[in-house]
């Protein structure tokens, strides 16, 4: 009965994280620290995380950006190193508030500045790269940092997406290979049971797809504001830990 809810759960996720290019480990990280030890939990997200991003780039390949991938990637890579390093000793309550009204603050900006747009450099894209990177190594929620920086460039749907996908695999990669090499193990599931969630993963971004393809690209950029707006409230009022 509990991994039958953990695979909707991981349906409703990626679908949100599909869609949004961010969300999949902030809706799954809270709802699981209920009944797991942090460092499963953490492990397990990362799993399903990294398929899921997989899925963003095979669903929208038609978007992939390999120069913004880069920009992104290589700072993100050795910042989630880090973040993952310091995770068994840094409380985020604090971090995520101060984290959460930033991002409150940036997308009522970004929905009043309709024609606001960032423009694209390496030092702004390899600022968020490391940034998302070093939140997402610490407490796995980075994706909405990194979905805040692309929704800045205001890019095609397709390519938010799966440059969002591409740059993730690079950064999930890194931090669960620190995970595995100091020791966590999903000793709370079975075998199969990771799997199932794979699976299921790959349901919720067919489903994401979908919707997606029907969504107006002039609107796509308020849907994903919509989605960092709630992310953002729940960081303030209901930090990670």
């Amino acid at each position: 009965m509990q991994l039958t809810a953990i695979a909707i759960l991981t349906i409703v996720a990626s679908a949100v994280g599909t869609m949004t290019g961010f969300g999949t480990s902030t809706i799954m990280v809270p709802a699981l620290l209920l009944f797991y030890p942090a460092p499963e939990t953490i492990l397990l997200v990362g799993i399903i995380h990294w398929f899921g991003n997989l899925w963003k780039i095979l669903l929208f390949r038609g978007g992939f950006r390999l120069n913004l991938v880069l920009c992104f990637g290589i700072p993100g890579i050795l910042a989630s190193y880090l973040g993952a390093s310091l995770m068994p000793e840094v409380s985020e309550k604090l971090l995520s508030r101060i984290l959460g009204g930033f991002m409150i603050v940036y997308v009522v900006f970004l929905l009043s500045k309709s024609s606001f747009k960032l423009k694209q450099n390496i030092p702004a894209s390899a600022f968020g790269g490391a940034l998302s990177g070093f939140l997402a190594g610490i407490f796995g929620i980075g994706g909405a940092v990194r979905g805040m920086f692309l929704t800045a460039f205001n890019l095609p749907k397709a390519v938010y997406i799966s440059t969002a996908g591409a740059i993730a695999i690079f950064i999930d990669t890194t931090r669960m290979g620190k995970y595995l090499a100091d020791g966590i193990r999903l000793d709370s599931f079975s075998l199969w049971s990771v799997p199932l969630f794979i699976l299921a993963s790959f349901l919720g971004a067919r489903i994401a797809k979908h919707i997606v393809d029907k969504v107006p690209q002039k609107h796509f950029r308020t849907v994903v504001c919509v989605f960092l707006f709630l992310v953002a409230v729940k960081l303030l009022l209901w930090p990670t830990r």
